[in-house]
């Protein structure tokens, strides 16, 4: 078994950061915030990042660090005296288990990021023409059918995020993170200006931050957003938590991450939103839709309308490739430190074996668009997922996030000791006077709210 790496104090935080932030960021809190109307949904969404979102996110980073150890490992340990006992590892086993699915169809959406990249470089060179930009949809859906497409794309992401993942933690998942993190704030920074000079940005500004109506569904929606939008419920803070030290806060170390989660979501929403808000509004309706093809068919003609279009559109896609990349790399270390920690297998044969059985896996939902016809009319879940890639999204998000998120909570809450916690808390931080808040909120707060979600859920709902 390899020696147990570790993260610096930087690296940690840009790890983490970079594992939650991904296409949920730039692309989904901008659409349901659009959809919720705005400024109240906002507030909310803060409110429950702050209460729910943050208290999840110490509890699995304090079970990895505790242990050293990845989620199946760590709650064996942790569970030994405890009522239920070895059957704790059983949200271990979900974490992993949910890692490789979410894994296994998320890196062919990241996939289309690297394409989508390659042809804006090129629209840009040669020209991007009114007839290509009124021919997107048809473009998308061309490449959406072509198999031999989807199965490059996403093999290629999965080959890049593998090559991380062999380097190690801190010369791979560490030394790529600290790159990578900083040159997608700097373009998202870039493109916050630029969209400043946009018709629609005091309108944007107006929407995001202006009280609003809201829901009882935006809430419940807010609530769903601060909990899946932080990777939450699949081990992987349980693993990144694992390479700290304990010099560390686990405290300091969530406000950054949260902190920096949430800035970047913001971020993004005042670009869409900027764009958005430049279209007449006679000329809006369906523009911002749920679905997520409007990156692809819907964003890159309201990005070259922008002053320095030929620039801002291929850096754009980059930067999503590179939130895409960021949470790959999170989900497949889940998996892989399992067979290092558990089976005490070495880094290259678990990268390689897990890898190579994702991309196999993946390619079901690679081709469940159209190119092969029994993967894209499935319906195991009824209405509410259509084709292979579907039904992975819907069963990740819907249940195994949330149900390995309330688990956590609770193991947390009432069965790990206030001493054992109380001590991890205060390592590297000093004392914590809020400590019952932080046990409260996880044995009552956190369990009500992500049991919330799993009623709607039950109930018809549909988080994808």
């Amino acid at each position: 078994m390899e020696k147990r790496a570790s993260f610096s104090h930087l690296g940690f935080i840009i790890a983490a950061a970079g594992s939650a932030i991904g296409l949920g960021n730039i692309w989904k809190f901008p659409y349901i915030t659009y959809a919720n109307e705005g400024g109240s949904f906002v507030l909310i969404y803060l409110a429950a990042v702050a209460a729910i979102g943050a208290p999840v996110m110490m509890a699995e980073i304090l079970i990895g660090r505790r242990t050293s150890k990845s989620p199946v490992s760590a709650f064996l340990e942790l569970a030994r005296g405890i009522a239920g006992g070895r059957l704790w590892a059983g949200v271990g086993y979900l974490g992993v288990a949910t890692g490789f699915i979410i894994l296994s169809y998320y890196s062919v959406v990241a996939g289309w990021t690297v394409y989508y990249f390659g042809k804006c470089l090129y629209w840009s060179v040669t020209g991007f023409t009114p007839e290509i930009a009124s021919g997107l949809g048809d473009q998308f859906g061309f490449f959406l059918g072509n198999g031999w497409l989807q199965l490059t794309f996403s093999i290629l992401f999965m080959l890049m995020t593998m090559a991380v993942i062999l380097m190690g933690v801190s010369k791979g998942i560490e030394g790529v993170t600290r790159v990578l993190m900083p040159i997608l704030f700097v373009m998202l920074i870039s493109l916050c200006v630029v969209s400043a000079w946009s018709p629609g940005f005091h309108e944007a500004i107006a929407f995001l931050f202006k009280s609003s109506h809201i829901t009882r569904d935006g809430i419940l929606e807010a609530v769903g957003q601060a909990f899946f939008s932080l990777s939450l419920g699949m081990g992987a803070m349980i693993t990144y938590g694992s390479y700290t030290e304990r010099t560390q806060s686990i405290r300091r170390d969530t406000a950054m991450v949260c902190i920096l989660d949430t800035a970047i979501a913001l971020m993004a929403s005042l670009v869409m939103f900027s764009i958005i808000f430049s279209v007449p509004a006679a000329e809006r309706e369906g523009t911002f839709t749920a679905s997520s093809t409007i990156l692809f068919t819907t964003i890159p003609r309201m990005l070259y309308a922008l002053p320095g279009g030929v620039l801002w559109t291929p850096m754009f896609y980059l930067l999503v490739a590179f939130a895409a990349l960021t949470s790959t790399i999170s989900l497949l270390e889940v998996v892989v430190s399992y067979f290092i920690d558990h089976l005490g297998w070495s880094r290259p044969r678990s990268t390689w074996i897990v890898g190579l059985v994702t991309i196999a896996l993946g390619g079901f939902s690679a081709l469940s668009f159209g190119a092969y016809a029994p993967f894209s009319g499935v319906r195991p879940f009824g209405h509410h997922a259509v084709g292979i890639f579907d039904s992975m999204d819907y069963l990740a998000t819907n249940w195994l996030l949330p149900v390995g998120g309330f688990f956590i909570a609770v193991f947390t809450g009432w069965f790990l000791s206030n001493r054992l916690t109380r001590d991890e808390l205060e390592a590297g931080a000093g004392p914590f006077p809020l400590h019952w808040v932080w046990k409260w909120a996880l044995r009552v707060l956190c369990p009500v709210a992500i049991g919330w979600i799993l009623f709607a859920v039950v109930h018809g709902k549909a988080f994808n």
